[in-house]
């Protein structure tokens, strides 16, 4: 084993037409003067701290469940608040929700910038929260204080179109704090996860399974989160007042920020690049790795793509078919989304806790299956969720058609829709969750917080390309006199024929990540016997698939 230098090379790479390198050597520290062991000596100098382990995951999967919880819980029902308390028209609304959903999802990425090259992750996830904090306190104050909206508005006068709209500055102070939210979104997202992963011990198998089931809790908290943000949440700010589902979300966020205080367990991690200079053989050999990731990240786009309409098309369906369970009781459209959350949170324990030690025994690999093959497994379930979307509209629209009723509801259950929605939740399972864990693994060890960063401006593209998609889509299928696939009578439209178009896409797509796949070369990964921590990329081998 080669023997480890005490001079730990620090790099970082930021592209953006050009690329930066930075190499540095850290003096003598305490702890070597301190006469401490090589392993802990390994440790301090990387991290700055002790793992904390499982003891530090109740108070960073409390504050991230909390922090979620209040994003979501603004974000399920935004477009109906700016709607029926701004009186926005319906594509203004939809343009601002979706300029700042794009912005939201790229900004991890300066976050991660900034976390890697200056601060390190305690700090900017400390000052990312404070502005999380801010942006909802202010959008708090738009449903509190009267003058910061337009005034209400009589059913009358929303059918005659005479409400009236925000002033240019109620429009600034609902800007301002969709401002704050997205600088608190960049902060957090990309190191939350690198955060939680510091406190393990990659040297130990104990600290590297810790590593392996954190990810897939991550996903199980997160999904609990988006269950109950379009559940109660939604319900409140519907059926109670918009004060209290805008407040009991900003108060969420307040006890997230209690979690980080009252944990005695969790550290610090202090890493961070220093300056940018000239770059060493090593890190010339990190750029490659990540040359060789980006192939792998691109194929995460038309996955994200097919997940993308699940929150458009599948809510129109749901408008026209019937949403009753029982007499009195009708299911929310924008809810259905909870019976993907739900196959996640029953799926992700079965899968951790017992699926995944038998299959280790077989296979003799960590984690059971590697990575792209999770990967791979979770693009087929996302095909497979387009091709039912598709025959479960036809079904849905054939009833529709054969009953001609005036509201042009179809007269069959809003649960024909579930197999689409749980088939699709299997498919974040294994792809979503795969592709958060092989960010992380793959990256050098100072590109961590960009590494999730990656995740986000993939679903940032997947949005931007929805909707290019779905406008060649409606340009070029409504000739002859004949209503577009995405007509805005869905009845009259085709949505089945463009679930196809997307399974399609999918197919290809995958066809892509088969080649990519089997070219890509893991960066080799930390075993008992080498205790190096990431700091030096090992050789590389081939993918097993």
């Amino acid at each position: 084993m080669k023997k480890k230098s005490s001079s730990i090379p620090s790099s970082w790479f930021f592209c953006s037409m050009r690329c930066f390198y930075s190499c540095t050597s850290s003096p003598k520290t305490k702890e070597e003067k301190e006469g401490l062991s090589e392993e802990e000596e390994e440790l301090k100098m990387l991290t700055g701290r002790k793992p904390g382990g499982w003891k530090s995951m109740p108070y960073i999967l409390g504050n991230e469940t909390f922090e979620r919880l209040a994003a979501f819980g603004l974000l399920a029902n935004f477009m109906v608040y700016l709607l029926t308390q701004f009186h926005m028209e319906q594509t203004f609304a939809t343009n601002v929700i979706n300029i700042w959903s794009g912005t939201t999802n790229f900004a991890p990425l300066m976050g991660a910038f900034l976390s890697d090259a200056y601060f390190g992750r305690f700090k900017t996830l400390a000052c990312a929260s404070i502005s999380s904090l801010t942006g909802m306190i202010v959008i708090t104050l738009t449903a509190v204080v009267p003058d910061l909206r337009p005034p209400g508005c009589t059913m009358l006068e929303k059918q005659q179109g005479q409400c009236i709209g925000p002033s240019k500055s109620q429009l600034g102070v609902l800007f301002l704090s969709m401002g704050f939210l997205t600088i608190g979104a960049g902060g957090i997202r990309p190191c939350s996860i690198p955060f939680g992963v510091d406190q393990f011990d990659p040297r130990t198998k104990e600290g590297r399974n810790g590593i392996n089931s954190f990810f897939n809790w991550y996903y199980f908290s997160f999904t609990i989160v988006i269950m109950i943000a379009l559940t109660l949440i939604v319900y409140i700010q519907d059926n109670i007042s918009w004060v209290w589902g805008l407040g009991l979300p900003t108060a969420l966020i307040i006890l997230s920020k209690a979690a980080f205080v009252v944990d005695g367990e969790l550290k610090p991690d202090g890493t961070r690049s220093n300056k940018w200079r000239l770059c060493s053989i090593q890190q010339i050999e990190e750029v490659k790795c990540l040359i060789r990731i980006v192939p792998i990240w691109a194929s995460g786009i038309i996955f994200f793509l097919s997940m993308a309409q699940q929150g458009t098309f599948t809510v129109s369906q749901a408008l026209k078919m019937d949403r009753h369970l029982g007499p009195h009781f009708q299911i929310p459209a924008g809810s259905l989304g909870v019976f993907s959350m739900l196959t996640v949170g029953i799926w992700l324990p079965i899968y951790d806790r017992i699926l995944v030690p038998r299959l280790q025994r077989i296979t003799k690999k960590e984690g059971g299956i590697t990575l792209l093959q999770r990967m791979g497994i979770g693009m087929v379930f996302s095909i497979l969720s387009m091709v039912i979307a598709g025959l479960a509209e036809e079904k849905r629209r054939a009833s529709a058609v054969l009953h001609a009723r005036p509201d042009g509801i179809a007269p069959i259950s809003v649960l024909w829709l579930v197999p689409q929605l749980v088939t699709m939740g299997f498919a974040e399972a294994f792809n979503l969750i795969g592709q958060i864990e092989f960010y992380y693994k793959q990256f050098p060890e100072h590109m961590k917080s960009i590494a999730n960063s990656l995740l986000f401006c993939t679903m940032a593209g997947a949005n931007y390309l929805s909707s290019v998609v779905g406008a060649i889509v409606h340009n070029t299928t409504g000739k002859h006199g004949k209503p577009d696939w995405l007509d805005n009578n869905i009845n009259r439209g085709r949505v089945d024929y463009y679930y196809y178009v997307i399974a399609g896409l999918g197919v290809l797509n995958f066809i892509y990540f088969l080649v990519v796949a089997d070219r890509y070369r893991y960066k080799g990964s930390i075993t008992e016997e080498d205790s190096n921590v990431d700091v030096e990329l090992s050789t590389t081998k081939n993918i097993d698939i």
